[in-house]
């Protein structure tokens, strides 16, 4: 049976562009994704043809046409789309027939490029020039790990102790970075792992980076299984998250976990996921920055690399999962879905 939407759907908490139209091909809503996605007001989009949208060869138009017989979601790859003379905006984009006769459409973005996702790829020159820079940081590092030691051996007190102990572990952590940038090695099979120990281990980390200038919340389920993953992995991508919100101006940063159940990713619907939100009160995603931000080498900062939040996504990819944000000044949310196993898997 077809689906239906209630009276007033609850889609604008969902990062995900939606729109749906009525029987006569005409959209009746859309979400805040959607109208931010395209550049136009939801006022606007009302009453106009969804078919309208469909910037490129005719496809999107085309599937919108089918016949009220065909309620099994339909897919249009790459569809390009566009609202009157605003930018042309690129996406996967999912069909899903109404009760009504009319469609729920679901654009997942995508870049524009053809060929292989530029977010994951970096050029040879970058790549050269990064093995270079891993070359020159390795004998620092191993300075670090020596001195980390011989302080060791001068203090007895615990909280000096962890301080050492987090030093030692982050050196080892980029030093096995670094390794992988010199000699590329196939990556380490997954296991279980406790989400939230890696999330303490971020909100260590930023507890040395930012002191007191910063207030780190946890909001955590306590009941969420674990998740198969690589842990420093993904320490890797939630520090460069929780370290951008603190150098976007934020005073307040949440870390916060809930299960997720019926959930999309990409092609996949997964019977659980976890939900991993950072939350913070910055200054939010420059306008001109949104399309972009998880390309390597685009920063909001003239003293920022632009590679953390391309490497943020390529965790979340190597990990079946995604990462999407909604920001506006004073609250951004980055938003890390990861499939969680089903119980056989768990156990296997």
């Amino acid at each position: 049976m077809a689906p239906t939407l209630p009276p007033d759907p609850p889609f604008d908490s969902l990062t995900t562009p939606m729109a749906w139209s009525d029987g006569e091909g005409r959209i009746v809503g859309s979400n805040a994704a959607m109208s931010r996605w395209l550049g136009v007001g939801a006022r606007r989009l009302k009453d106009w043809p969804m078919a309208a949208l469909d910037a490129g060869d005719g496809r999107l138009a085309e599937a919108l046409s089918r016949p009220a017989e065909v309620d099994a979601p339909l897919r249009v790859r790459r569809a390009r789309l566009r609202f009157t003379d605003h930018e042309e905006c690129f996406a996967d984009v999912w069909l899903t027939r109404l009760v009504d006769g009319g469609w729920r459409m679901e654009a997942h973005p995508v870049d524009e490029f053809p060929g292989d996702d530029p977010a994951l790829l970096l050029p040879s020159a970058l790549s050269a020039s990064l093995k270079g820079l891993a070359h020159e940081l390795r004998n620092p590092l191993a300075g670090l790990k020596g001195a980390a030691q011989l302080l060791a051996r001068r203090v007895d007190d615990a909280e000096s102790r962890e301080l050492i102990g987090l030093i030692e572990d982050e050196v080892a952590r980029l030093t096995g970075l670094l390794d992988q940038l010199l000699s590329p090695a196939p990556s380490r099979p997954h296991a279980p792992i406790n989400i939230h120990a890696v999330l303490e281990r971020v909100l260590r980390l930023a507890e040395s980076d930012a002191g007191w200038a910063v207030r780190l919340l946890r909001d955590y389920d306590p009941s969420l299984p674990d998740v198969m993953g690589d842990a420093d992995r993904l320490v890797q991508a939630v520090w460069n998250l929780a370290r951008n919100a603190i150098e976007a101006g934020a005073t307040h940063v949440s870390l916060r976990t809930r299960a997720e159940h019926g959930v999309r990713i990409g092609e996949d619907v997964h019977p659980m996921a976890l939900r991993l939100e950072i939350i913070d009160d910055g200054r939010g995603i420059p306008d001109e920055l949104a399309e972009r931000l998880f390309l390597p080498l685009v920063s909001g900062r003239a003293e920022g690399s632009g590679l953390g939040l391309a490497l943020a996504q390529q965790v979340a990819r190597e990990h079946r999962g995604s990462l999407a944000y909604r920001s506006r000044p004073g609250h951004t949310v980055f938003t890390l879905l990861l499939p969680m196993p089903a119980a056989t898997e768990a156990t296997a």
